[in-house]
């Protein structure tokens, strides 16, 4: 998607601070961290939300899983705890329209994040 901007952060064209990269996954910290570690993890492949996953492309959910424990380990946040979001549309609080997981921990999470 040409105006997304996380489709440009995958491509280069929207610096950011990288910390895990594969093929088809991208993670970097969030610029408004809401938390000590505050990381967005994306498919490198655009989807507008969580409702254009489908049987077919599910697989991408299960690598970003993944991507999330072993983000989380290296972070340092994984035997503490952590909390993974998912904002599905507007009215849920979704900025930007392309598939997104916020990682956040290194600190007691209260009710009300994200």
């Amino acid at each position: 998607m040409e105006d997304c901007l996380f489709c440009k952060i995958v491509k280069g064209e929207v610096p950011s601070t990288k910390v895990y990269e594969d093929d088809e996954i991208l993670a970097f910290k969030d610029v408004n961290p809401m938390a000590p570690v505050h990381i967005l993890v994306v498919p490198k492949k655009h989807y507008n939300d969580i409702t254009e996953i489908t049987e077919e492309n599910a697989d991408i959910i299960k690598k970003i899983i993944l991507a999330i424990n072993k983000i989380a380990k290296e972070q340092g946040i994984a035997d503490k705890g952590y909390r993974i979001i998912n904002n599905c549309k507007e009215e849920a609080g979704q900025t930007v329209k392309h598939l997104h997981f916020h990682l956040l921990g290194g600190k007691k999470l209260g009710d009300k994040m994200c």
